[in-house]
């Protein structure tokens, strides 16, 4: 009987490369073939090893990505030649990575798998520009919302009135290029125009810009500032402890705190 490789769904966290939990690591290092997305850290193709296989899998908003169905095929046949696979996706696999269909195709292979989490940007890119979802004064619960839904889609399922009512805390992912209408449904749907946000573009690293406004100003704020995505899109009274919590954009990144010591 032919013995098939291995397939690790390993997540890389937001984009800085520091974040990859030491299991992902130790998997990337590992492995010989990796299959990696558009907005993984290129930083963590150099821990490959020496003679592993890098396959490009796209997947990066707004431009033409890599069919779902071949990602799965080459995960597929790659295990079946016995290799170790990794598929190395940013942030977490199964928050909006589409980790969940890789693993029902493996599945349905009968490859042997694992998920190997991730820092997802929805807790990660918050936190670097000084803002957490979740407080225990401001906001006891979070929601986490796609901003791109599936475009074949007829109807959209997100229910935008128990959405706008319903959590303390709005985090969307995948969605600068609907801002305006995000921000649009959710006043029509109750929350005041006057609710804080936050979009936060290239997360977690040294290019991190945020721009903070209102539901009702965000869209113009935005587009004057000319943010590009990948962006984090924050809604809920936690955007207002940025004033105080803002700790990445104010102090010399660790690297030169290090070198004072040292």
């Amino acid at each position: 009987m032919q013995a098939f490789g291995f397939v690790s769904l390993v997540g890389a966290g937001p984009g800085d490369p520091d974040l990859i939990t030491v299991k992902g690591l130790r998997r990337l290092r590992a492995a010989d073939v990796i299959v990696y997305d558009a907005l993984v850290n290129r930083a963590l193709l150099a821990e490959c090893r020496p003679g592993a296989e890098l396959i490009a899998a796209g997947k990066r908003g707004g431009e033409r990505s890599a069919d779902q169905g071949w990602i799965c095929s080459t995960l597929i046949a790659h295990a079946r030649a016995g290799r170790q696979v990794v598929r190395l996706k940013g942030g977490d696999p199964f928050v909006f990575g589409r980790g969940g269909e890789e693993a029902e195709a493996l599945n349905n292979a009968g490859i042997a798998w694992e998920i190997v989490p991730g820092i997802s940007s929805a807790i990660g890119v918050p936190a670097y520009a000084g803002i957490p979802v979740t407080h225990r004064e401001l906001a006891s619960s979070v929601a986490i919302i796609t901003g791109h839904e599936d475009p074949s889609r007829v109807e959209t399922r997100i229910h935008w009135q128990a959405l706008a009512q319903g959590a303390d805390t709005l985090v969307f992912l995948m969605g600068l290029g609907q801002l305006k209408l995000i921000a649009q449904r959710l006043m029509a749907h109750g929350r005041p125009a006057d609710t804080a946000i936050a979009v936060i573009s290239q997360g977690s690293l040294a290019e991190q810009r945020t721009v903070v406004g209102t539901l009702g100003n965000i869209a113009a704020a935005v587009s004057a500032s000319g943010l590009r995505s990948p962006a984090t899109i924050v809604v809920g009274e936690v955007v207002g402890l940025r004033d105080t919590l803002n700790w990445f954009d104010r102090q010399p990144q660790p690297e030169a705190l290090y070198s004072e010591v040292v």
